[in-house]
């Protein structure tokens, strides 16, 4: 019996550490299988279920693997089966490629954040699409985060700089699309930045030369241009990657214990630093494809530690020492198509192992190889002595160049007074539409100039997919030729079509019967206007077609409008009493009541002028899987006479 008790009280703290470490709180695991159902149920994830299982105690996998301590996730590493890239990406849904179109980025990020105590969270290749929204700071405690392999576009999100215990952010083959983030001096743990292959535009950011605990900086396959700053102040850098990019400054100074250097296809120019010679932690340099010009410093090829070296489809010129030492772990070695002259060094030919690319030079080996010497030499300017006939000949041609640019002046004002005339009319196309006073109160200029668009049309622009033109035959093939099982509803403003793209996008699409006074052009104005309102609380116009009917360039048929579509009914249907389960409480419609209100306050002083004359009905508020309130049905009166009808009882849109 003795025995038995002391048994029991060594299980008993043991047993308790095993509960309290692994037992996982039942508010995480509704968070995981939250999760699960905004990323649509993938195959990796069936074993997880709501049937009682402790998720923590499921084993690891190649694809899904988390760890939890003191009741709560801390680590969560995902990876999908989702193409990694596409040719093109425009802000939609692809079939097969990424999530569905009812996929939101805002609201699976909310979840996320719920799992407060995550230190590592890694999503790849899950298919997950939008812009990355502000609130993915919210897992303060994180301390890698990647994103990789996705289909995330927009910029990278400034909120990110406030995750100070942030140590790896990887962010690459992503579509983000905006100017390079230049707050990363603002994450004093960031050890490891890779935004490769996305499409970032800008200037090399400042602030990397202030993030001294950086080991590697991976930039590559993006658009940055300028100059490159010296990078000797990070010390700890191992891994430099920058290649594929469009730089055009001379090289900058290196860390003396950078490891790997990628450089290759910019427009690098300038000759190879001296200072690279004193790298002795270099292993792998690749500064192929620039512009680089001088010769090659021979004690380059002497570094102790470096194996690989390429310096192809440069300028570089001059020739290599003969008895110059290669290091001893040199395997592979590119100078071809440069400008090179002279011999190969013995060490070049001397190991068996070492692999010397050496073509497209004026080399005086392997001369099918070889180009002409003539052809590596600096032509070189001959000078005369005559310097009094060098100064007019010098007068002579800034006369000329004068003399050009006054006859171009004199041109350019001709041409000015001649057309300005017939400018006229184009300025003014709606001139005779307005002369009757249009149902908007428009002017011309103000329907013909984006510039009326105000700074606070920057709040719906970001995130949003362009608006563009599409053609009859791309509707009639969404539409089934506009069949009438596709019709979602009828009203004063024509007929609403629900359609499905070639991409597999749903969408909705209005025919709208276009007033008789408007001409082509003058409705291709009016419609560009159209295209400019974007807010979250509208419904997204994502194109438009213009049906001449066959006829002359000014006369107008029909207009359709492709708008997104909106899954979740309108908000009359959730305001019945008689649909139990449906119907919205109080906070819920405050909430569709307040977002409407943000939509019609964009619309009267977002724009200038604003748009009025809106059917403002519960028909025409929409609801998104979310819950989201969305308008729809707006600004149309500038296109449409059915706006003098704002009266009737047409009937909007249940669903799209």
């Amino acid at each position: 019996m003795g025995y038995c008790s002391l048994f029991l009280l060594l299980c008993f703290p043991w047993s308790f550490l095993i509960t309290g470490t692994y037992q996982l709180q039942s508010s995480q695991t509704q968070v995981l299988l939250q999760l699960r159902k905004h990323l649509e149920y993938p195959a990796q994830l069936e074993f997880w279920n709501n049937h009682g299982m402790d998720l923590c105690y499921l084993s690891p996998s190649t694809q899904v693997n988390m760890t939890c301590q003191d009741n709560v996730v801390t680590e969560l590493r995902m990876t999908g089966d989702k193409p990694v890239k596409v040719n093109s990406f425009v802000g939609f849904a692809i079939t097969n490629k990424t999530l569905s179109g009812n996929f939101s980025m805002d609201s699976f990020v909310a979840t996320l954040a719920r799992l407060t105590s995550l230190r590592v969270l890694s999503l790849v290749s899950l298919g997950i699409w939008g812009p990355l929204p502000d609130k993915i700071h919210r897992l303060s405690s994180l301390e890698y985060l990647d994103l990789s392999s996705n289909y995330l576009f927009g910029s990278v999100p400034p909120k990110i700089s406030t995750m100070v215990k942030l140590q790896t952010l990887k962010l690459d083959d992503n579509f983000f699309n905006d100017t390079v983030p230049d707050w990363f001096d603002s994450l004093s743990n960031l050890t490891i930045l890779s935004l490769r292959n996305n499409q970032l535009k800008g200037p090399f950011p400042s602030s990397i030369q202030r993030v001294t605990t950086l080991t590697d900086l991976i930039l590559s396959g993006n658009d940055l241009s300028g100059k490159l700053p010296n990078l000797d102040r990070l010390s700890k850098l191992n891994m430099l990657d920058l290649s594929e990019n469009s730089l055009d400054s001379d090289l900058p100074s290196l860390p003396k214990g950078l490891v790997m250097a990628f450089l290759s296809n910019n427009s690098l120019s300038g000759e190879i630093p001296r200072q690279y010679s004193q790298l002795s932690q270099l292993q792998h340099l690749d500064m192929s494809f620039n512009e680089l010009s001088g010769k090659i410093t021979a004690s380059l090829l002497s570094l102790p530690s470096i194996s690989y070296l390429n310096l192809a489809s440069n300028m570089l010129s001059g020739s290599l020492p003969e008895r110059l030492t290669c290091g001893s772990k040199l395997q592979f070695v590119d100078v071809s198509n440069n400008r090179l002259t002279g011999g190969l060094p013995n060490c070049f030919t001397e190991s068996g192992y070492r692999v010397v690319k050496f073509g497209g030079n004026c080399l005086s080996v392997d001369f099918h190889h070889q180009h002409a010497k003539s052809s590596c030499m600096d032509v070189p300017v001959k000078r005369k002595h005559s310097g009094g006939k060098n100064m007019g000949v010098l007068v002579g041609v800034l006369a000329g160049i004068f003399f050009f640019i006054v006859l171009l002046a004199f041109g350019l004002v001709m041409v000015r007074k001649r057309y300005f005339s017939r400018g006229i009319p184009e300025q003014h196309l709606l001139h005779k539409a307005e002369q009757d006073k249009s149902v908007t109160g428009f002017s011309s200029e103000i329907l013909s100039s984006a510039r009326f668009v105000s700074e606070a049309a920057k709040l719906g622009i970001q995130g949003l997919p362009a608006c563009r033109s599409f053609t009859l035959e791309e509707l009639k093939e969404a539409t089934n030729n506009f069949n009438n099982s596709s019709i979602l509803g009828d009203g004063s403003y024509g007929k609403l079509y629900k359609g499905i793209l070639e991409n597999g996008t749903q969408v909705a699409i209005r025919c709208v019967p276009s007033s008789k006074k408007y001409s082509m052009r003058n409705l291709k104005l009016r419609m560009d206007l159209l295209a400019k309102l974007r807010h979250p609380h509208l419904v997204c116009l994502l194109g438009h077609c213009i049906d001449g009917g066959g006829q002359d360039d000014y006369r107008v048929n029909k207009v359709f409008l492709v708008y997104e579509y909106v899954s979740n009914g309108n908000f009359s249907a959730y305001l019945s009493e008689d649909r139990p389960g449906k119907v919205l409480n109080w906070s819920e419609r405050l909430a569709v009541l307040i977002s409407v209100a943000k939509a019609i306050h964009f619309l009267h002083t977002g724009v200038i002028p604003g748009f009025f004359n809106n059917r403002l009905k519960a028909n025409n508020i929409l609801l998104n899987e979310h819950g989201i309130a969305k308008l729809s049905d707006y600004g149309l009166s500038i296109i449409s006479e059915a706006a003098g009808n704002c009266g009737e009882n047409g009937e909007g849109p249940k669903s799209w």
